[in-house]
């Protein structure tokens, strides 16, 4: 099956994002990509060595991830409508299992400092959701205090993909593998996976269509936890989900956008 094409305006992000990423290291020659904290070379995290999949695994069927992102080319710019720690301890307070903080500055308006004041304040495991085009994001997401990671299935090669996600574990940042349609599953073979999000975003329009993650829950890799992301907006649609296999949940616009957003999280949680 022939992949989609990229949309233009997630090419244009890709690009502006690898030149940022460049200045950024050019500015600072003394950051390292390797990190100490992991002496071996892990093909696989378990949850007992990882908070945020530890959060997941122990509420597997009814798991949030709450996310916070001050924008996006959707939206247009939500800085200054509410205050991203406020908005974290809320989720906290409201049940959420993790947090998601988008960190790209130019089109979402994010930054590793904002996850980094998220994560303190609510206490909750964090990924850092980045368009990854260095292993140095890596160093940036773990010193932030991240636990996971993003990975987009769509912008690398199978070999890619997974030199990326190996280079991830090496952090203890556990890989969120992040597919839109059947034809990214072939990059997937030949390693086991702990997270799998099926995005129902559709990259070339970038039209939510929650029929996606129900068309590849079956066929989506055993033994991984399998992540539903974009576009629910109900307890409802979330059921739907669990039902045909779904373990955890990435919302962040319905949350965003909402004038009480704790209250949207628990009528999510049902």
């Amino acid at each position: 099956m022939t992949q989609p094409p990229i949309a233009n305006v997630l090419r244009t992000i890709i690009e502006r994002r690898r030149d940022a990423v460049a200045e950024a290291k050019a500015m600072r020659p003394q950051e390292v990509v390797s990190d100490p904290r992991l002496e071996d070379d892990p093909t696989l995290i378990t949850p007992a060595k990882n908070p945020f999949l530890s959060a997941l695994a122990r509420r597997r069927g009814n798991g949030i991830i709450a996310e916070i992102k001050l924008g996006s080319p959707k939206l247009g710019s939500l800085v200054g409508k509410f205050d991203p720690q406020e908005l974290a301890l809320e989720y906290a307070a409201s049940g959420a299992a993790c947090l998601s903080v988008v960190t790209e500055p130019d089109h979402f308006f994010g930054s590793y400092e904002i996850l980094e004041g998220c994560k303190w304040a609510s206490g909750l495991p964090t990924i850092a959701k980045d368009f990854v085009v260095d292993e140095i994001q890596f160093r940036w997401a773990s010193d932030a205090g991240a636990d996971a990671v993003l990975l987009i299935a769509a912008l690398y090669s199978k070999e890619e993909l997974h030199r990326l996600a190996k280079a991830a574990r090496r952090f203890n940042l556990v890989p969120l593998i992040e597919i839109h349609g059947l034809g990214e599953l072939t990059k997937l073979e030949g390693q086991n996976w702990e997270l799998i999000g099926v995005n129902n975003r559709d990259l070339r329009t970038f039209e939510v269509v929650l029929d996606n993650s129900i068309a590849l829950a079956s066929i989506l890799p055993t033994g991984a936890i399998k992540v539903a992301e974009s576009g629910l907006t109900s307890a409802s649609e979330i059921a739907m989900l669990r039902g045909v296999g779904y373990d955890a949940f990435l919302i962040g616009e319905a949350l965003v956008t909402s004038p009480d957003p704790g209250q949207k999280l628990r009528e999510l949680l049902g």
